[in-house]
């Protein structure tokens, strides 16, 4: 299907769901840059959910968004459940703006949602010749080490930076082996899913989706990367006002109330401390660690992002498939005849 027509149809449903005509364009870029980055476990595949969710009155449509100015450089959201893509994009633009007047913008935001690829909002602060920094937690996936109950989610880490080129450098990684979107549609394939990365209900590695999902996601590096995911929670959960231990609901089992999902911006100008040598700084570090011998078989050492971008525009130029059980959500939403 043409990326044009798809567009169309997210934001017609986003529209009918209650949102506005800018809002429900925010939502459709941000799901269409999944599936053109090669993310389709955040992209449409998680259509339907935000509009269950939004149909049980646990996301707002018309949210009333506040902006709290600490200081020139500090804000603090409060989203009023918003749908996360909406939320998220406030925060990156308030932090850009604190960014460009004082040289770093932190932005905390509370009563957010699911907002899809961390990376999105990251690279909106790149391209503004910014660096990013951003955390958000999750629902249950993840096991503290140590303990026998799921409890820190996927709580994604993401950073971003200039490269004086075209190609960004973005870091946009979960704090598990697997990401739990990529679960779910392995399960809504009856796919299986890599050895190593879950364990079932019972404590036994497993390669079934489903009973991951009932069972743990491992974090990556053990108990360092159990370490990482309660950092996360403190800084996006904890700090912001946010859920957090726990408390996040899942988006597509939990209809209880809403996630209350925080995320926690920090944008600063790459010029604070090296004056206008980063760029040259920031290629010198490219140009030393891409010249390093390779292992047998590697063409070339990439830097984080260069995959993603190289994926992005190669899928601009055609159309993308959506598999079946989608074009069935789809067609159950009123969206395609």
């Amino acid at each position: 299907m043409k990326i044009k027509k798809i567009k169309k149809i997210i934001q017609k449903i986003f529209k009918e769901h209650g949102l506005s005509i800018n809002h429900a364009k925010l939502c459709s870029e941000a799901l269409l840059n999944a599936e053109l980055v090669g993310a389709q476990s955040h992209g449409l595949s998680r259509l339907k959910m935000y509009c269950d969710r939004i149909k049980h009155k646990i996301i707002n449509p018309k949210p009333k968004i506040k902006i709290k100015r600490i200081s020139q450089s500090i804000s603090h959201v409060d989203a009023d459940n918003s749908i996360g893509f909406v939320a998220a994009n406030v925060g990156v633009d308030v932090a850009i703006k604190n960014a460009k007047k004082t040289g770093i913008g932190l932005v905390a935001i509370k009563n957010s949602g699911h907002y899809g690829l961390s990376g999105y909002y990251v690279e909106q602060a790149v391209k503004k010749n910014l660096i990013a920094m951003l955390f958000t937690n999750a629902p249950p996936a993840i096991a503290p080490h140590g303990a026998l109950k799921t409890l820190f989610g996927t709580n994604p880490i993401c950073f971003g930076t200039p490269t004086a080129s075209k190609v960004p450098f973005i870091l946009d990684t979960s704090v598990s082996m697997i990401n739990r979107g990529k679960i779910r549609v392995a399960a809504r394939e009856g796919k299986e899913i890599p050895k190593d990365v879950a364990l079932d209900k019972y404590g036994k590695p497993t390669t079934d989706p489903r009973k991951a999902l009932e069972g743990v996601q491992l974090p990556i590096a053990g108990f360092r990367g159990s370490g990482l995911a309660w950092m996360v929670d403190i800084l996006s959960g904890v700090f912001t006002g946010g859920n957090h231990a726990g408390k996040v609901k899942d988006p597509f089992n939990d209809f209880a109330g809403p996630q209350n999902i925080g995320h926690l911006f920090i944008v600063m100008k790459p010029n604070l401390f090296v004056g206008n040598s980063y760029n040259k700084r920031i290629k010198e570090n490219i140009k030393i660690i891409k010249k390093l011998p390779k292992i047998k078989g590697i063409k070339e050492i990439l830097y984080t992002g260069q995959n993603k971008y190289n994926r992005y525009k190669k899928n601009i130029k055609n159309e993308i498939i959506i598999p079946i059980n989608i074009l069935k959500d789809l067609k159950n939403l009123n969206a395609i005849k």
